[in-house]
This record gives C-alpha cells, sequence and structure tokens, in this order.
C-alpha cells in the first residue's frame, strides 16, 4: 500500500466491463511528510475521496481482489486518512 493525494479525477464514458460504476482518481504518491513520492497513478475509488484528500492506495492483485476478477484494477482507494502519526525523529 502506498500513501497518496488526490490530485483530481478522470471520467469516462466508455470502460472495460466491470469498471461501469466506478469512479477513477489520479494519485501523487507521497510520503509520510506529505512529499512527492513518486509518478501520479489512476486508482479506482469507492469510497468517495475527494480533491486534496491524503488516501490509501492498494496495488496490484490485492486492488483487484475486491472486484470482479475480470476488471482491469491494478490500484484502488482504500482508505480516507483523517490524521498521522510518526515517531519523533523518525526519517
Amino acid at each position: 500500500m502506498i500513501l497518496g493525494k488526490v490530485m483530481g479525477s478522470i471520467w469516462a464514458t466508455q470502460k472495460e466491463d466491470g469498471m461501469s460504476q466506478l469512479k477513477l482518481l489520479i494519485i501523487e504518491p507521497i510520503n509520510w511528510k506529505g512529499e512527492p513520492a513518486g509518478a501520479p497513478i489512476i486508482a479506482a475509488d469507492r469510497i468517495g475521496a475527494g480533491r486534496g484528500e491524503r488516501v490509501i492506495v492498494s496495488r496490484g492483485s490485492p486492488a483487484r481482489a475486491i472486484f470482479s476478477k475480470n476488471a482491469p484494477i491494478d490500484a484502488v482507494v482504500v482508505g480516507i486518512v483523517d490524521s498521522l502519526e510518526v515517531g519523533e525523529g523518525e526519517e
């Protein structure tokens, strides 16, 4: 799983089977300090994350397991981060 920030949404009127009701988000991976930590990814979202929110994203086969086996999903938002706590002095 990775920590990310929602940059925006993608609208697609034509989608593969199994994706017709899915919202797609552009997610910027971030580190625990909130700094960019990689190239943006596209993730499916069923929990209602919005622009600017920090989210937890699952990738690969665990992400696909949430949906039907035929859905071409490799990243999914699995949580919206309310707060983040990191021990003092850790980097």
